[in-house]
C-alpha cells in the first residue's frame, strides 16, 4: 500500500495491511477472536456497542487523539449498518474487513464467514 505524506495530510497515518498475514498465521477463528478483542477495547461496556463517547474516550489508544469530533462521527458512520449511530460487534468486524485492501483484493476466499457464524457474532 502506498505511504501517506503526513505533511499534506497530518491526521492520516501510514497504513500497512497486516490482516491477510494475521489470518495466515492465526487462522480465521483466531483472527476473528482478535477482532472481537479490539471491539471490546473500544466499546461502551454498559451498552455493548462502540459509541461516539467510547470511541472518543479510547481514541488515544489508537493514536487518534488529534481527530476532531466530526471525524470520529464519520468513522462510526462508515460502519454503522443499522443506523443507530453506534457499532455492534458484527458491524465493527465487517468494517475491519472492508477497510483491509489485502482481504478485499483477494475476494471472498479469505473472508471467514463460517467462523463468524460459528462464533455467533
Amino acid at each position: 500500500m502506498q505511504a501517506v505524506d503526513n505533511n499534506i495530510h497530518p491526521h492520516l497515518v501510514d497504513f500497512e495491511d497486516f490482516f491477510p498475514s494475521m489470518i495466515a498465521r492465526m487462522g480465521s477463528e483466531g483472527f476473528i477472536w482478535e477482532l472481537c478483542n479490539g471491539f471490546r477495547l473500544l466499546m461502551d461496556v454498559e451498552k455493548g456497542l462502540i459509541t461516539f463517547e467510547s470511541l472518543k474516550r479510547n481514541s488515544v489508544l489508537l493514536g487518534l487523539h488529534d481527530l476532531r469530533d466530526d471525524e470520529l462521527v464519520c468513522m462510526l458512520m462508515e460502519g454503522d449498518l443499522d443506523g443507530d449511530g453506534a457499532l455492534s460487534q458484527m458491524e465493527f468486524c465487517i468494517l475491519m474487513f472492508r477497510l483491509s485492501p489485502g482481504l478485499m483484493d483477494n475476494g471472498s476466499k479469505q473472508w471467514p464467514v463460517d467462523d463468524f457464524e460459528a462464533m455467533n457474532l
